[in-house]
């Protein structure tokens, strides 16, 4: 399979940011046990982009059961110097298979083709932090996502009003935690949310 990353300079922007509707950037959204849409059950989504434009994400615990970054690498004719553990690849959404994106610690960027979500998070969708992985001089924690999330102007802002979201703040510990099977469960509680508690037609949050 050919991945959809770009060359240098070339970074997909998947939603433009405006000065006045900033509103998920750099956050989680969590699905909700009634969403309906089995591609997004239990899902945390990670929001690299919001504005009044659209939303897109990445799921971040969804790992490919078929695929591992070392295939991937051999994949894209990428070669290691050193063998690469504690990456993921995961499904990051419904929308463009085939494209990769990486979400990482902003201990690397790129001026050209690095999204710079916050403080904490980058978001690279080229060739080059692949290679950059392989030989040692990428990120310290990242994870790749085939596919993406997206939303268009209100779409996202409508599936949170019809309680199909919840919102939580975002960080490192649980973004990039190698637990990916309960982050969904770790983000409930970061919230104050018992999932027990909540039914099928659960209230607004």
């Amino acid at each position: 399979m050919g991945l959809g990353l770009r060359k240098t300079g070339e970074i997909v922007k998947m939603a433009e940011h405006s000065s006045e509707a900033r509103h998920l950037d750099g956050r989680l959204l969590v699905a909700m046990p009634s969403m309906g849409d089995p591609r997004f059950d239990r899902s945390v989504i990670y929001i690299c982009a919001h504005s009044d434009s659209g939303a897109m994400g990445l799921i971040v615990n969804k790992p490919a059961a078929d695929l591992k970054f070392a295939d991937l690498l051999d994949q894209l004719d990428i070669k290691a110097d050193r063998p690469i553990e504690g990456i993921d690849v995961h499904y990051g959404g419904p929308v463009e298979h085939g494209r990769g994106f990486v979400l990482h610690s902003r201990d690397y960027g790129s001026e050209d083709s690095t999204l710079t979500v916050n403080e904490e998070f980058g978001m690279t969708a080229t060739l080059d932090i692949l290679e950059d992985i392989s030989q040692g001089f990428g990120p310290q924690s990242c994870l790749l996502a085939l596919g993406y999330a997206g939303w268009g102007p209100g779409q996202l802002e409508g599936e949170i009003r019809d309680n199909g979201w919840l919102i939580c703040d975002a960080d490192a510990s649980l973004v990039f935690s190698a637990d990916h099977e309960g982050k969904w469960a770790a983000a409930m509680k970061r919230i104050g949310i018992d999932p027990r508690v909540l039914s099928m037609e659960g209230g607004r949050a």
